[in-house]
């Protein structure tokens, strides 16, 4: 079975195929979904599943906001339309793994030195 970020990375290739309409809530609902499955078949979260429970705040400090609204729908709010608030996902998901790759990195260096 895939991981969730090569799932993600699969679905950026190949959105139609795992969407249908290509748009950002739809590609928020098909996580959940993914997720809400796991769940039902009781299999344990994994550490890429941990950290990405961790985009939706990751975001909302990103664009600065405290209201309750999705990820999907604050991308949304700050691109110019759904396509681009589609790409915006990827670019946003990228750095969000790379921010929190760096952080762990630094983590295990603190725990290396201990």
């Amino acid at each position: 079975m895939l991981d969730l970020y090569d799932l993600i990375r699969n679905i950026q290739k190949r959105p139609a195929m795992y969407l249908g309409k290509v748009t950002i809530a739809n590609l928020r609902t098909f996580i959940a979904g993914y997720s809400f499955a796991r769940r039902q078949m009781q299999i344990p979260q994994t550490a890429q599943e941990q950290e990405f429970s961790n985009f939706q705040t990751w975001i909302q400090q990103k664009y600065n906001v405290a209201y309750n609204q999705t990820w999907d729908q604050i991308i949304l709010f700050f691109s110019k339309d759904e396509n681009t608030a589609f790409e915006d996902f990827f670019k946003l998901f990228d750095e969000f793994t790379q921010t929190n790759s760096v952080s762990q990195q630094q983590e295990n260096i603190k725990v290396s030195s201990a």
